[in-house]
């Protein structure tokens, strides 16, 4: 280690090997020490002799049974929402960083490999590009990205246990990460007909160019593909930030999540469950559709009113400028909102961005 950011880096690297170890998962390498003399900085670990994931994906000839892979899938999932909770995000997930402890068949999986890793707290968006090609989440090429990045990798990793063959690819890194932005794997050809509709579910709802659909790992361990009555889920911390915005939202979108203003601050469950909607998560469901029209129905009779558009533009934190794009969403007939200006006031934030996007 010569360079500053080089020891920077292993430093970091330390202190986060040292923060997972002490609260420890069975699908995480053990750290023991780390010490250092004029030369080398030395990481002392468990050894594992099982070799890489990647190494067991080949000699099986490419790809996995589908219940083989889903034992795989959910050790990967197990350890990534663990270190989610513990404000880390990996940021270099890949079949190379995953080891099995023995030669053995059934060994379990281990997860390496923190050089890339950092600390992020729940509202925050890291910018630095790192990670591998094949890996790496459209959001990190934008440069704006959190714990969902490890998430999209995760979608990569299953799509080729799934099938043999990468998601995205090309000749040149330029390539992959264009056909990475382009987000449009296939799922046509050959063996995806013979996977079950569950799995491939499971892969789209990771593969979602949109960060804001993308499963979270707990999410993901209770998907149809890999529920299991038996296993407990861990903490979300998605459940935390839902919570923490919905408790700073204006009566109307309340309403429009089916819900009273909080009594005496303390919610009841059915509040609960109404703040802990995603509606971006929602409308990656193909039935999505569905769903509105019936949340719309409900809100049509319990809180929709008349609303100015200066109103509905301050709602959302609108600009005047922005007045032209909300006119639409409300009913000239009643002044109400409409179908299509529910849908867009419950993503709020998609304006916002959109209108930031076009100012770059």
């Amino acid at each position: 280690m010569t360079t500053a950011i080089s020891i920077e880096d292993v430093r970091r690297e330390v202190k986060i090997l040292k923060a997972l170890s002490l609260s420890g998962h069975s699908n995480l390498v053990k750290f023991y020490d780390a010490c250092e003399d004029a030369l080398n900085v030395y990481i002392i670990m468990e050894l594992c002799e099982g070799g890489e994931l990647l190494d067991r994906i080949l000699s099986r000839g490419g790809r996995y049974q589908e219940g083989d892979a889903k034992l795989i899938v959910e050790q990967i999932l197990s350890v990534v929402a663990f270190c989610h909770l513990q404000g880390v995000v990996h940021r270099d997930l890949k079949p190379e960083n995953f080891l099995f402890s023995t030669k053995d068949e059934h060994s379990p999986m281990k997860i390496i490999d923190f050089g890339l890793s950092d600390f992020i707290r729940p509202d925050e968006r890291l910018n630095d590009i790192v990670g591998s090609a094949y890996y790496v989440a459209p959001e990190v090429l934008h440069r704006s990205y959190s714990t969902e990045a490890d998430m999209w990798s995760v979608g990569v990793i299953t799509y080729i246990l799934l099938c043999g063959s990468r998601p995205f690819w090309a000749r040149t890194e330029s390539g992959i990460f264009r056909s990475v932005l382009r987000a449009d794997p296939n799922f046509d050809d050959s063996p995806w007909q013979s996977v079950s509709p569950e799995a491939k579910d499971f892969v789209k709802r990771l593969l979602n160019k949109d960060y804001r659909k993308r499963m979270t790992a707990a999410q993901a361990l209770s998907h149809p593909w890999l529920r299991d009555e038996q296993r407990q889920i861990p903490l979300d911390m998605l459940v935390f930030k839902l919570v923490k915005a919905y408790l700073r939202s204006t009566p109307l979108k309340r309403a429009a999540l089916k819900l009273e203003p909080l009594a005496y601050r303390r919610m009841d469950f059915e509040e609960f469950r109404a703040a802990t909607i995603s509606p971006y998560q929602l409308e990656a469901l193909s039935r999505w559709e569905e769903i509105a029209s019936t949340a719309f129905e409900y809100f049509e009779q319990e809180g929709n009113r008349a609303i100015t558009i200066e109103e509905l533009a301050q709602e959302m934190n609108l600009s005047s400028a922005a007045y032209s794009i909300v006119r639409d969403w409300i009913r000239p007939s009643d002044g109400r909102l409409s179908f299509l200006g529910f849908t867009k006031f419950l993503h709020g934030l998609t304006m916002r961005s959109s209108n930031a996007r076009r100012h770059h």
